[in-house]
C-alpha cells in the first residue's frame, strides 16, 4: 500500500517524523528520514551527491526549525547514496554499524568520480556505469565517516523519544541496519527495501536478509520507508521477502545442475518480480546466492558484477 504520493520531497508521516523521496528509486535515487522533537534533529542518511544532499537539507530546515542544527546524523550501511552527503551536517553525531563504518572507506567519492570520467573506454561495462550513475557529481566529496559505532542494538534519545538502531547486516551491504521510531510506528528501512525495485544483495547471506524481513513484518510498523521506492507497509516487506525465497530456491536448483550465475540468470523465470525495475540486479543476487552455496567467502568483485549485470540487460534488450 502506498500511502503518501510517490514525488520528490518532504512527507510529513506526523508526529516530528519525516520521509525524504526520490523517484524513481533506481540507481543512487535514495531515500532519507528525519526525525524531531524537542529542538533536536536526526537525519536518516544522507543522499549520493553534495547538491541532492543540500537541497534535501534545505527542505527539512523550512519544514522544521529543528533540522537547522542536525544533532543526530544515522547512515543505514556503506553505500555512497546514503552517506556521500555526509560532510554537509557538520557537527552532527554520525552514527552507524561498527561494520558499516569500516566497509565506507572502501568505496570513496572520487573512485566512483574517475570511473565514470574513464567509463567511456570501458567499453559496455562503461555505458551500464554510465547508465548507473552519470546523473551525480562525485567530484569535491569529503568521505566523512561516522564518529560513533555500535554493535548489535542501540537506542538513542532525540527529545523526549527513543529511537531503536538495529543492525540486521550483514545482507546488502556488509553492516546494514533499520531504524525504529515507535511513537509513530515508522521503520526506516536502509537498503533492506526496495519496493518496486529489484534489491541488490552484494554480501549476504541470504538468511539475514529474511530474518531482517521478518523483524520488520514483526515491529508492525504502520509506515515502512524503503532506501528506495514509495513508502510502504508490512506487504511490501512480505514481497521483498517472497523475492528472495523464491531466487533462493530458483538457484539452488541450477546451482545442483552445474549451471554458471549468468545461465541461471537466463534460466530463472521470475514471474511477477520480472516487472521490478532494475531487473538485472538478479545477476548480483544469484552470484551471492552461489558463493553461498559453495561456502566462498572471498569478497565480492564488484567490477564482474556490473559486468555481469551489463550482460544480462543487453541481452534482454536486444
Amino acid at each position: 500500500m502506498n500511502f503518501f504520493q510517490y514525488s520528490k520531497g518532504l512527507h510529513n508521516l506526523g508526529n516530528g517524523v519525516y520521509a525524504y523521496l526520490q523517484p524513481d528509486g533506481s540507481w543512487g535515487l535514495s531515500n532519507a528520514g528525519l526525525i524531531v522533537d524537542n529542538g533536536q534533529s536526526m537525519v536518516i542518511d544522507t543522499l549520493f551527491d553534495l547538491k541532492l544532499t543540500s537541497e534535501m537539507l534545505d527542505e527539512m530546515k523550512k519544514s522544521e526549525p529543528a533540522a537547522e542544527s542536525v544533532n543526530f546524523l544515522i547512515n543505514t550501511h556503506a553505500n555512497g547514496d546514503h552517506c556521500f552527503g555526509n560532510e554537509l551536517c557538520e557537527g552532527a553525531k554520525i552514527i552507524a554499524s561498527k561494520a558499516c563504518s569500516l566497509e565506507m572507506a572502501e568505496m570513496p567519492p572520487m573512485l566512483l568520480h574517475q570511473m565514470i570520467q574513464f567509463a567511456s573506454q570501458m567499453g559496455e561495462i562503461g555505458k551500464y556505469l554510465l547508465h548507473c550513475f552519470s546523473a551525480f557529481d562525485f567530484s569535491n566529496i569529503n568521505l566523512t565517516l561516522p564518529n560513533s559505532i555500535f554493535e548489535g542494538k542501540l537506542d538513542i534519545n532525540v527529545g523526549n523519544k527513543s529511537i531503536q538502531l538495529i543492525e540486521v547486516g550483514p545482507a546488502h551491504t556488509k553492516g546494514d541496519i533499520i531504524v525504529y521510531e515507535p511513537c509513530s510506528k515508522t521503520v526506516f528501512a536502509g537498503d533492506m527495501l526496495f519496493i518496486g525495485g529489484t534489491p541488490i544483495m552484494w554480501q549476504g547471506p541470504v538468511k539475514n536478509w529474511i530474518k531482517a524481513c521478518d523483524l520488520m513484518i514483526g515491529l508492525n510498523p504502520d509506515y515502512i520507508v524503503p532506501g528506495h521506492g514509495p513508502i510502504t507497509d508490512i506487504d511490501g516487506v512480505k514481497q521483498v521477502k517472497s523475492y528472495f525465497e523464491y531466487i533462493t530456491d530458483e538457484a539452488k536448483k541450477r546451482f545442483d545442475k552445474g549451471m554458471s550465475p549468468e545461465e541461471a540468470c537466463i534460466d530463472i523465470d521470475l514471474k511477477e518480480f520480472a516487472a521490478w525495475g532494475d531487473w538485472e540486479r538478479v545477476g548480483v543476487n544469484i552470484s551471492t546466492l552461489y558463493n553461498e552455496f559453495s561456502n566462498n567467502s572471498a569478497e565480492p568483485n564488484n567490477i564482474a558484477l556490473f559486468e555481469l549485470m551489463a550482460t544480462l540487460k543487453n541481452k534482454k534488450n536486444s
